[in-house]
């Protein structure tokens, strides 16, 4: 059996190749004015989407033809596998059909349920972010969180508060007076700046596996930490109700007491 901590090479050469195919089918559609469908939960679909998505399933096919599949486009097969290729073709379509940068091509693999591997790829200016075993890295270059540790230094982030119903938005909100200051429609794009170190808390509500479990990895490999808002480890299900991105163990609890308190 593969150790926790490993990733067969093969498998990190399959990851890499999938971010620059997704990466030369979504280029081209970029800052055009491209047709959008609304999806069942009317979330914003695109062709770029659903291409990119494709192209990634082919390569594992044609590649590692047993391994498992779960997309936010076309859904699952062999769930069941000991691999499983996670893949959310771009996290911020909302971001990528009004122009902004603020969106990328995500792709985890589990074995036997755990994340081993994360990357999130900016395809337009190149960036890409790695975690696998204890290193994270943005292109190639090792990367560390912030050290802050209180709240009023922090700055904090979230994708959309719309994602929020009534009672999490006060939540949010308690957090939110304490903080620096804080900033809205990341997505992916913001836990790769908590890896990086250039925010403090990623707070999010109502997402899915296919959003977080690509980030996992990288921030944890950077020294961060992930919970849900009670500091809970987060389940293995297909949506996350409440999803915290921390820093360090000190913002993380801080934060938590802040989110307890509304």
């Amino acid at each position: 059996m593969t150790p926790a901590s490993s990733c067969p090479p093969a498998f990190l050469a399959l990851a890499h190749a999938m971010a620059d195919a997704a990466a030369a089918v979504i280029r081209p559609h970029f800052r055009k004015r491209v047709a959008m469908d609304a999806k069942a939960d009317a979330s914003p679909v695109t062709i770029a989407d659903r291409d990119a998505e494709t192209v990634m399933r082919q390569m594992i096919e044609a590649k590692f033809p047993d391994h498992g599949i779960r997309g936010e486009e076309f859904g699952a097969c062999r769930i069941d596998a000991d691999w499983i290729w996670v893949l959310d073709p771009i996290d911020g379509t909302k971001s990528f059909v009004s122009g902004s940068l603020a969106f990328g091509t995500q792709i985890a693999l589990l074995h036997q349920g755990t994340p081993l591997l994360g990357l999130i790829n900016q395809p337009v200016t190149g960036e890409r972010w790695l975690g696998v075993g204890a290193v994270a890295t943005l292109n190639g270059e090792p990367i560390r969180t912030s050290n802050t540790t209180l709240l009023n230094d922090a700055i904090v982030y979230t994708s959309a508060l719309d994602q929020f119903d009534r009672a999490r938005h006060d939540r949010f909100v308690a957090l939110a007076e304490k903080v620096r200051f804080t900033r809205l429609s990341h997505d992916c794009y913001a836990a790769g700046l908590l890896a990086l170190g250039g925010i403090d808390l990623l707070v999010e509500s109502n997402v899915f596996d296919y959003d977080i479990l690509p980030q996992l990895p990288i921030v944890e490999s950077a020294g961060g930490i992930v919970t849900d808002w009670d500091g809970r480890p987060l389940i293995d299900a297909a949506q996350y109700e409440t999803v915290l991105m921390a820093a360090n163990e000190q913002i993380h609890l801080a934060a938590l007491e802040a989110l307890c308190r509304a």
